[in-house]
């Protein structure tokens, strides 16, 4: 083997092993996105397709992910800051949800290629850039080759990026943690910044949160002078962080209690994934399959555990401690008791991806200390593991899971003998290393391979007869139906409902009132109207929902809005498998009135985009202007060029005074908090450059 070739042999090995999972995309024009999910349980395609589906566990790929992107890459295609969607909930901030990532630089990816393709190398990239990141932070500590590969390839196809990995957000957050820990080795102050930075714009705050604690605590046991640089890059993602806090604080998910603790039963899962059955094959008795998923590669498991029971360097005990930790923290509810924002209000167990980072680099110590384990060590490590995996293999199942999990072990035990015995072997060190490294390879692929979807490009968001029709009859009107933010977002057709866990607690509340006139309880995640609401008719005109798209084979069943009760709705279109109501009563978007019974005088809308509204009125005497889009602190009003004051009217949404005559009335969405994050960026730039150029 040549020098070249010797030296590169690993970082070929993890294009290979991530070109085979990509397989599908590349040679049979397949998308890594569940379309075939889409069609066949989403309205309105799943009145006319029907096909089977791979995996039913990502819908909120469908519902939110893939809508927010297009609107944000749409939105950036127009000249605009993505801060805002007049889409879902009346109108909700866009960047300040968080997942929508708009100050992705990966969203450049849809301006070079086409949407879905461009979809497709934003997911699949995720697990490429982690393998080769752990690649070369490992060789930094100084591991073989072959020990650098083991843990890159644990963590590239570890159970959290792939099961997270079709969503194009919690993977990335987490990818530039071996990067940032890398530029500390490296007192690479700017790359430290911008790593973490990267990770804060990525679109999961609480992911970006675990990756800032670890890096700065393997900062200040690794290099002091790197703290300084983490700092500043939290600092330079501002524009993102600081919207979306504000955001947060305004929704009804602040009040909220956070779950999706591990039992520790289900850590046998670290060694065989499916006991507890998988979304794919349907047996997933446990539900909780994605939140939970810790799993690293049997080999790369054994190789890190057999590290941790040998002397450990000062990393080893380092990376020991964030395994440990985040263990605990996953498996009991103590992070609930400490209340910080996006942590105490979510899934405790997604910090499961630091205990699969920790495992995958012990797993290159593993690797490298082969030789020093003591026939004793591996005996006790046997007797242990044997024991734990007899204790739950004997545990009183029903029969059918009981089935489940003894099938699902087989292959697991087959790779935990064969891993137990390369370690036994002292001889024939690069055979051993090959076949516990094509092992690994293929217990990966496996894993991952059989959790990820690649489906039909034609079944992406296809367009149906009835949404064509909205598309061009809709304009600033509102629909109603029974549909979600897969077709509203997407297609830029407006909605009172929405799907998402930082929607404005106040809109949420008025949208409760419509059942009885009381505020009720709010949902986590998603606002959805009463249909059968004393004041839902009423409030459907008000807020100008001018059409109602119902599904033929609903019938007037319960589920149904009941527009057949009111004469004032009148059928505009009809097919086979739909038809659409206009409701004759309905308000405009924006109207003059004076008590809210009649409009008066006159409006039109001459701008309506994102975050300008613009407004022409006319009216004989002063009136209110009503606009039916939500109210946020950061919407600004002129009227005729000078800054008026927006009101927030009917607890939710924008109102201003407007004098008689005719006048332009425009509103901007310029939230303060955007603002402030700019600037602050830009003195973080300065001090990161500063800081750098005299350290």
């Amino acid at each position: 083997m040549g020098k070249t070739a010797s030296r590169i042999w690993p970082v070929v090995l993890i294009f290979f092993a991530w070109f085979i999972f990509s397989f599908p995309y590349f040679f049979k024009g397949l998308v890594p996105f569940p379309s075939k999910y889409l069609v066949t349980f989403f309205p309105p395609w799943n009145a006319s397709y029907g096909m089977p589906v791979k995996n039913n566990a990502m819908p909120d790929v469908i519902t939110q992910m893939y809508p927010w992107k297009k609107l944000t890459v749409d939105t950036w295609r127009n000249g605009e800051i993505p801060l805002w969607n007049p889409y879902s909930f009346s109108g909700t901030p866009h960047l300040g949800n968080y997942q929508s990532a708009t100050l992705s630089p990966f969203n450049l990816l849809f301006f070079i290629f086409r949407e879905v393709d461009a979809w497709s190398l934003l997911v699949l990239l995720q697990p490429l850039l982690a393998g080769l990141f752990m690649y070369i932070y490992l060789r930094s500590l100084e591991r073989s080759q072959a020990g650098s590969l083991i843990g890159s390839l644990a963590f590239m196809f570890c159970g959290f990026l792939v099961v997270w990995m079709a969503y194009g957000t919690l993977g990335y957050a987490a990818l530039f943690l071996p990067l940032i820990l890398w530029a500390i080795r490296k007192n690479n102050g700017i790359l430290v910044s911008i790593g973490l930075a990267l990770s804060f714009v990525s679109g999961h705050f609480q992911i970006s949160l675990y990756v800032a604690a670890v890096s700065l605590f393997y900062a200040f046991s690794f290099n002091r002078s790197a703290i300084k640089f983490i700092f500043f890059g939290i600092l330079l993602a501002a524009p993102q962080i600081l919207p979306s806090l504000e955001v947060y604080q305004n929704s009804g998910r602040f009040l909220s209690q956070g779950g999706e603790i591990i039992p520790w039963q289900y850590l046998i899962t670290f060694v065989a994934p499916d006991f507890f059955g998988n979304p794919v094959t349907r047996n997933d008795w446990y539900g909780h399959y994605a939140e939970w998923a810790g799993f690293v590669g049997v080999i790369p498991l054994i190789l890190a555990l057999s590290a941790i029971v040998q002397k450990k360097e000062k990393q080893e005990i380092f990376f020991l401690t964030t395994l440990v930790v985040s263990l605990i923290l996953a498996t009991t509810p103590l992070l609930f008791l400490f209340k910080i924002p996006a942590l105490s209000t979510s899934a405790a167990s997604r910090i499961i991806v630091m205990a699969s980072f920790s495992l995958s680099v012990l797993a290159s110590f593993g690797m490298d200390k082969r030789k020093k384990i003591k026939p004793l060590t591996i005996g006790i490590f046997i007797f242990l593991l044997c024991s734990w995996i007899a204790l739950l293999y004997f545990h009183p199942l029903p029969v059918d899971k009981l089935i489940v999990a003894k099938r699902n072990l087989i292959l697991p035990s087959a790779l935990l003998a064969a891993s137990i015995v390369l370690l036994w072997i002292k001889r024939w060190k690069k055979l051993v290393f090959a076949v516990l490294i094509g092992l690994t390879v293929f217990d990966m692929l496996r894993f991952s391979i059989k959790w990820m979807p690649f489906d039909e490009r034609q079944y992406v968001y296809p367009e149906m007869p009835v949404i064509t029709f909205l598309k061009s009859r809709v304009g600033y009107d509102r629909v109603f139906g029974n549909f979600g933010n897969e077709l509203a977002t997407y297609f830029g057709i407006s909605s009172l409902e929405g799907y998402d866990a930082v929607y404005q607690k106040r809109y949420g509340e008025f949208i409760s009132t419509f059942h009885d006139g009381k505020i009720g309880d709010l949902a986590r995640s998603v606002v959805l109207v009463d249909k059968q609401g004393k004041l839902t008719e009423d409030m459907l005109q008000l807020l100008g929902v001018r059409y109602i798209l119902h599904r033929v084979s609903d019938g007037r069943n319960i589920w149904a809005y009941p527009f057949w009760n009111y004469p004032h709705y009148v059928q505009i279109y009809k097919d086979d498998v739909y038809e659409v109501y206009e409701n004759t009563r309905a308000y405009p978007r924006a109207f003059l009135t004076s008590n809210f019974e009649s409009v008066e005088g006159e409006t039109t809308i001459e701008l309506y985009r994102p975050t300008r509204v613009r407004i022409r009125t006319k009216s004989d005497s002063p009136k209110e202007l009503f606009l039916s889009d939500t109210y946020d602190a950061g919407w600004q009003v002129t009227i005729d060029g000078k800054p008026d004051k927006i009101l927030q009217s009917k607890y939710a949404f924008r109102q201003v005074s407007v004098p008689e005559g005719e006048h332009s009335v425009e509103f901007t969405y310029r939230p303060k908090s955007f603002i402030l994050g700019v600037w602050l960026a830009i003195v973080s730039l300065i001090l990161i450059f500063y800081a750098h150029r005299f350290s």
